[in-house]
């Protein structure tokens, strides 16, 4: 896969003053209601994948499990050719930390696929997909990371605590103590609702892993 040189692929208008992180928040935001995923879950993986002092991070590459944030896409774009032209095994790319072996096809080079709404669109359809797979959002979300049961309910806890650290979708303060802490998806929930990749993460796939 290679870029167009000197063209970054702008899919859809960003406000003006628009932070990084809302870049991210936004795409979700758009993605989740054309799809019907959950908001908040798509809120939740973004800052768990990407996330820099507790927001997310668009321009965000993970490069055989080392994670790095950069200022700019074309400064993540320019790492992300270097990583390629070595032969990497794993490059996982923007927002919702798409894996470039198994999803770059649906990209028509690196600029489209860092942009935070091609990233969070194409996120949100395997989302659906895992899904209706799995016929429960938690297990789609489990399975976003991987199918293995002990990296994917590590993978829930953490998306339960983004989720609860979230001023946008979060519950609010019980009065009363509760023993479900904050559900980020309750089993069955339907989708009306409309990192640096944490250390120690297994060397698979981020989607579509076995």
């Amino acid at each position: 896969m290679t870029r167009y040189l000197g063209l970054v692929l702008l899919l859809s208008p960003a406000p003006a003053l628009a932070t990084p992180a809302e870049l991210c928040d936004l795409a979700a935001e758009q993605a989740a209601a054309e799809s019907g995923v959950p908001l908040a879950l798509m809120r939740a993986i973004t800052r768990v994948e990407t996330g820099r002092d507790a927001a997310p991070w668009p321009w965000t590459l993970n490069v055989d499990g080392q994670g790095a944030w950069f200022d700019s896409a074309e400064a993540a774009i320019d790492a992300a050719d270097q990583a390629i032209a070595a032969e990497v095994e794993q490059l996982d790319i923007g927002c919702f930390q798409l894996n470039l072996r198994w999803h770059g096809q649906n990209f028509a080079d690196l600029s489209e696929m860092i942009d935070p709404l091609a990233n969070a669109r194409h996120a949100a359809r395997f989302l659906a997909a895992l899904h209706a797979e799995k016929g429960d959002w938690r297990e789609a979300a489990a399975a976003y990371h991987s199918r293995t049961p002990d990296l994917a309910e590590a993978y829930l806890t953490r998306l339960e605590a983004a989720h609860e650290a979230d001023p946008l979708t979060a519950p609010e303060t019980p009065t009363e103590p509760r023993t479900n802490g904050y559900p980020l998806l309750l089993a069955g929930q339907s989708g009306a609702v409309g990192s640096i990749v944490p250390q120690g993460r297994a060397m698979a796939p981020l989607i579509g892993a076995p």
